[in-house]
């Protein structure tokens, strides 16, 4: 007999005694097994964006806009400056052969203009349609032309003040404009009267060449090379103002000469540090810091005093232009340019061809900068990749998030099933729609009744149960509370919060309670008390008939 209800203890108290040792429980296991799933993939996504460079695209991204922009801009300013060479050489043949052609109906060679300088102004002023035709043809911010003569010989330093006429575009970005505002910065004042044409604040009547690199050195280059053609003999000086101006221009000027290769003066035009800050707008609002620069180039430093320069964030080394800014390699393809140790820039820069090969200021090195502070890129940068850690602390919260609901919904109706076999009557429990663990409870409800059966079989000896009842009357008072609770199906757990004691207080009592009715389980003890109550059902049942 004590063999059957030690097996029957045992086969009902299976999961009961693993529901109850130490453990990790179910929820958790699947919980941490689903986080580990996450922190794998995660790491995976992480480990793929180090290796596809998606952490830098950033910078991969600047550095594309810079070749891009770089590109554009250098094409931009080679047209646009090789467009303007181009209308000078054009206005200084026509220029040249309208002078000379004046000068026999005067009767003057083109070589003694300086002679005659009581027929100067006649002859500058027949010039005026051509020279304003040619501004408005270039779209330019001025143009001119100087004649090696002056009017007054006599002055003081008068070798170093000639004669000519310098026409200002002061709207060279209105393009098709109907009233060109245009004025007299150099020439007689006679012109502006009869043209209808203000003088400039700066005006004066002729031109101060003492340092005008734009006069001199085409002049000397003609003359030094005479069998160069006109085409090899232009010149574009660095930014630079006119004495006695505040306005800063590139110039650049083509000598004048005549039919027998003498050279009386130079004509050109000009493009101001305005009209070139219009043309080289940054296109793209994200990226308004760009700044672009057009400079000739000794070594790797750029004097910014002799530098167009154009960007809204141009006033910046505009206010410091008295350091030159160096350049240095730094990593992958962009350069790193600096001024002073206050401003540091990321860009690129491409050589810019000013002049053909051949000519005779070709070994002239310029270049075009298209960079941007090293403050913005390091930002930029920053705000990229905290968008991706963001997203993937979001991606994190999340996964934790589903784990979490779907271990609870996943392990529910699990818990629910283990719950309803550790009920008294197993036939009468509903089905989970698991299939395991539908099978499991007719499993042990037909094991149970197969126990009960067997104990029948057997013919249980009553005088065992008497036993037991009598034992049960030997229990204190606290054993008492728990076998009657054991007896009504509780578990240690359940009797531990309903008593307001520990699981080893109950635990304690259950061994009392175990050796004082000689049984080994709870399995037998509520076996003990089945067979009870049936035989108890009994009994009543022969009574009542």
């Amino acid at each position: 007999m004590r063999n059957i209800l030690n097996q029957a203890g045992q086969n009902l108290i299976k999961h009961w005694n693993a529901s109850t040792t130490c453990g990790i429980p179910m929820n958790i296991r699947l919980f941490l097994l689903l986080i580990v799933m996450l922190v794998t993939i995660i790491l995976g996504v992480i480990a793929i964006l180090l290796i596809t460079g998606t952490f830098t695209a950033g910078l991969d991204e600047k550095e594309t806009l810079f070749q891009n922009e770089l590109l554009h801009t250098s094409e931009k300013i080679s047209m646009q400056y090789g467009e303007l060479s181009v209308q000078v050489i054009e206005f200084s043949g026509e220029l040249s052969r309208n002078i000379e052609e004046k000068s026999q109906e005067l009767s003057i060679p083109v070589s003694e203009l300086a002679k005659h300088p009581d027929k100067l102004e006649k002859i500058i002023s027949d010039q005026f349609d051509i020279t304003y035709f040619f501004l408005e043809k270039s779209k330019s911010s001025g143009i001119f032309f100087v004649l090696d003569a002056t009017v007054n010989p006599t002055l003081y330093n008068s070798q170093n003040s000639k004669a000519g006429l310098y026409l200002k575009n002061m709207e060279p970005n209105i393009i098709n404009s109907s009233h060109p505002n245009i004025i007299v910065l150099r020439g007689f004042p006679s012109l502006g009267r009869k043209n209808s044409l203000s003088l400039h604040t700066q005006w004066k009547m002729e031109f101060d060449v003492s340092n005008a690199s734009y006069y001199h050195l085409p002049m000397e280059a003609a003359r030094s090379n005479p069998q160069l053609p006109l085409s090899r003999l232009y010149y574009w000086t660095p930014v630079l103002s006119l004495p006695g101006t505040s306005e800063e221009s590139m110039i650049c000027s083509a000598p004048l000469i005549d039919s027998q290769g003498n050279v009386f003066g130079v004509c050109g035009l000009d493009i101001s540090k305005m009209l070139f800050k219009l043309a080289y707008k940054p296109p793209i609002s994200d990226y308004n810091s760009l700044i672009y620069i057009l400079a000739s180039y000794n070594g790797s430093i750029i004097n910014l005093r002799e530098a167009m320069i154009a960007g809204a964030y141009s006033s910046r080394i505009m206010s410091k232009r008295e350091s030159p800014l160096s350049i240095s390699q730094t990593k992958g393809t962009f350069h790193s340019y600096h001024q002073g140790e206050d401003n540091s820039f990321w860009g690129l820069h491409t050589p810019i061809h000013m002049y053909p090969e051949g000519s005779s200021f070709a070994d002239q090195q310029w270049i075009a900068v298209v960079m941007i502070p090293e403050e913005d890129i390091v930002l930029s940068m920053t705000r990229f990749n905290m968008l991706l850690i963001s997203l993937l602390l979001i991606l994190v919260i999340v996964g934790i998030a589903a784990s979490l609901i779907i271990s609870k919904r996943f392990l529910k109706p699990i818990s629910k099933g283990l719950e309803l076999i550790k009920s008294e009557d197993l036939s009468k429990a509903p089905r989970t729609n698991i299939p395991e663990i539908d099978d499991l409870i007719e499993f042990l409800a037909h094991r149970n009744q197969k126990l009960y059966e067997g104990a029948k079989q057997k013919n249980l000896s009553f005088t065992l149960l008497d036993e037991f009842a009598r034992n049960t009357e030997s229990l204190s008072p606290s054993e008492r509370s728990v076998y009657e609770l054991y007896a009504q199906g509780y578990t240690a757990k359940e009797i531990a919060e309903t008593l307001c004691l520990s699981i080893n207080t109950i635990k304690t009592h259950s061994k009392h309670i175990y050796a004082k009715l000689n049984i080994t389980s709870r399995a037998e003890l509520l076996l003990y008390v089945n067979l009870l109550e049936e035989v108890d059902k009994e009994r009543r049942q022969t009574e009542n008939r």
